[in-house]
């Protein structure tokens, strides 16, 4: 049993050494590898200032080059940080509230052959995309998820988790999104072939907004492994919803979310 590493999933502390290299969490039971190289034992002034230009946008090479901190210490920091943005959210989300789901992946022309031998089918239910689902709050924060699927009970499942009763939920048109009043909502629809918003304010426009700065983001990347796209989601979450925030007050935030103590290490 291995005790000392973060599960950038979960956050659990508990591991399994497979035989082939891998470490599996006791929680969650996600696989990753673990390197070699020294341990992570940071410093709060070295973690200021790799937070810093993380704040700023710079990659794992370019901080590790700003901040004369091995690139390898660098990347399994950061790691830990996406993991503590992913926390970073409300229990739940009321008042009036967008949802939606969304697609990310690569272009059709830089897929894998394989993937492209499948077949050019486009829109819901495309084989060659990751799923994501989103809820945002009027005037206050996003949350995002990778989805195994869009299907109606998946969809519902997380509404009922993260919304509260009596919240107005507005949607598109989208079948899944059927019967959420029946559950205690207020359900807005829009049919945004037609139109944006409805007399009532129902859109889910804020949301479709976050989506394109999500899609962006992830495309700079210019390609992200599978298993690590749920810890670029909730980066991008987090940062949208302090955007507003200068990269002092973003720092600050971010030392408490990985418990870093004054005059310790993480």
């Amino acid at each position: 049993m291995v005790d000392r590493l973060r599960c950038p999933r979960c956050g659990g502390t508990r591991w399994w050494r497979l035989r082939s290299g891998k470490r599996r969490c006791a929680a969650c039971r996600h696989d990753r590898r673990v390197g070699t190289g020294l341990p992570l034992r940071l410093t709060r002034p070295e973690w200021r200032r790799l937070l810093y230009f993380f704040s700023l946008g710079l990659s794992g090479a370019q901080i590790a080059n700003e901040s004369g901190l091995r690139r390898e210490r660098v990347l399994r920091a950061l790691l830990l940080v996406r993991s503590a943005m992913g926390r970073d959210i409300p229990p739940v989300f009321s008042g009036v509230v967008e949802v939606d789901e969304t697609y990310v992946g690569g272009a059709w022309r830089n897929q894998r052959q394989a993937k492209r031998e499948q077949g050019t089918k486009r829109g819901r239910g495309v084989a060659t995309k990751q799923p994501v689902f989103g809820i945002l709050a009027r005037g206050g924060q996003v949350w995002a998820e990778v989805v195994p699927n869009v299907q109606r009970a998946t969809l519902q499942r997380l509404i009922k988790q993260r919304v509260e009763l009596g919240s107005t939920v507005c949607t598109d048109t989208y079948g899944a999104y059927t019967g959420i009043a029946a559950g205690g909502y207020v359900h807005r629809m829009v049919e945004h072939g037609k139109r944006y918003s409805d007399r009532q304010g129902g859109h889910i426009n804020g949301l479709e907004g976050f989506w394109g700065y999500l899609k962006r983001r992830l495309a700079a990347k210019g390609g992200i492994r599978q298993e690590r796209l749920h810890l670029y989601i909730a980066e991008y979450a987090w940062r949208y919803n302090h955007r507003k925030l200068s990269s002092r007050e973003q720092v600050k935030i971010l030392l408490k979310l990985i418990q870093v103590r004054p005059g310790g290490h993480e």
